[in-house]
């Protein structure tokens, strides 16, 4: 397991849209376990693979609840709306607000291979929306409501 180096808005990867993962091999597995180890050591509640330069549609999250690792993530529902401020580990200091559906439903395979349903609500709701976007080259800034950004310092 390794802590991988995250991508920075500006790097063209980030906007390239990730392939489907056709085989868990132990090499996803240990990507999955190194995006893992990346998103706790910045700190993070997501991380897709495209922002450790990966382009696979594979993401992790967890909003305090334990690991939830998804692999070809597809939101098959979506109900309501809240708006909210929004960050990324790929925009450092900044950000704004953002609308996203208030409860989301999400399928996709897990580590093993079987079919998995995520449901969630509030920051998990929006946790989902944000990394499956990321798969797609989007990122929560081309979403941002206009006027919204704050810009902050980091931590030192």
């Amino acid at each position: 397991m390794a802590i991988r180096e995250i991508r920075v808005k500006g790097d063209e990867i980030l906007r390239k849209k990730c392939k489907e993962v056709k085989e868990i091999t132990p090499k996803i597995l240990t990507l999955l376990d190194d995006m893992a180890d990346t998103m706790y050591a910045a700190n993070g509640v997501g991380l897709a693979a495209p922002q450790i330069g990966i382009l696979k549609r594979i993401v992790v999250i967890d909003v305090g609840e334990g690991i939830i690792e998804l692999i070809n993530p597809v939101v098959v529902e979506t109900k309501g709306a809240v708006i909210g401020d929004e960050a990324c580990l790929s925009v450092p200091g900044k950000s704004a607000q953002v609308e996203r559906p208030e409860y989301v439903k999400v399928e996709a395979l897990n580590r093993e291979g079987k079919k998995i349903v995520v449901e969630g609500t509030e920051l998990l709701a929006v946790a989902l929306c944000h990394e499956t976007d990321h798969l797609d080259g989007v990122l929560y800034v081309d979403k941002a409501l206009p006027n919204t950004e704050t810009i902050w310092e980091e931590e030192v």
